[in-house]
């Protein structure tokens, strides 16, 4: 096995709780929209970018759905909720990351724009912690597309069979995975399918199983 010298984090579901804040404002949208039973499109754009999600709704929907206006809605909710209540780490995140921050390299590969994952992480106290920020922004294609971890991997200049990267979701793994990355699956909305785990090079409960194991 090559040696690890980085780790390249996902953000939303693995360090910041904003999957529930996202659900709740995808929730509140739908019912604005008069939509019965958002969860299917919740689960089919998460770990996604902004314009990837775009396209899956109205493949989702249909050509004549407005994905833009419910995203930007969405967007508005998810924003509201988490300047009202504030957005709560995952359970042993800062832990993981003064334990790993001391022995590897650590970046972020996360679908949400930079403006955002730079304000959220300043907020939560951790942006000090990576070195780098790959964001959904800075490339075509989000996950599962590998283009966000080839350039996550080129941005602190490891190789990818040296990185290992940690996900909470279908499309972040399947990412991860493609991109040649030894990918760490700590679940949070979605369990491990029997595909997932054929591919994945660890599956743990919590970061503090992660933090065991490197």
């Amino acid at each position: 096995m090559s040696e690890i010298k980085a780790i390249i984090f996902d953000m939303d579901g693995v360090i910041l709780d904003t999957e529930t804040i996202c659900d709740r404002a995808w929730e509140l949208v739908a019912k604005e929209q008069n939509i019965k039973n958002p969860k299917e499109a919740i689960a089919l754009c998460r770990g996604c970018n902004k314009t990837d999600s775009a396209q899956i709704l109205k493949n989702y929907f249909g050509k004549d759905f407005d994905s833009e206006f419910f995203l930007q809605r969405s967007s508005y909710y998810s924003h509201k909720i988490a300047d009202e209540e504030g957005i709560p780490l995952m359970p042993y995140a800062k832990e993981a990351l003064d334990y790993l921050s001391k022995k590897y390299i650590i970046a972020l590969a996360s679908s949400t724009r930079e403006a955002v994952v730079r304000k959220e992480l300043s907020d939560a106290g951790l942006l000090d912690y990576f070195k780098t920020l790959t964001c959904g922004d800075m490339v075509v294609h989000s996950k599962p597309d590998p283009e966000i971890y080839l350039k996550a991997c080129k941005s602190i200049g490891i190789n990818p069979e040296n990185c290992a990267a940690i996900e909470d979701s279908p499309n972040g793994v399947k990412s991860a995975c493609s991109a040649g990355i030894k990918t760490i699956m700590v679940p949070d909305k979605v369990q491990p399918t029997e595909e997932l785990e054929k591919i994945l090079w660890k599956c743990c409960k919590s970061l503090k199983e992660v933090k065991e194991l490197l």
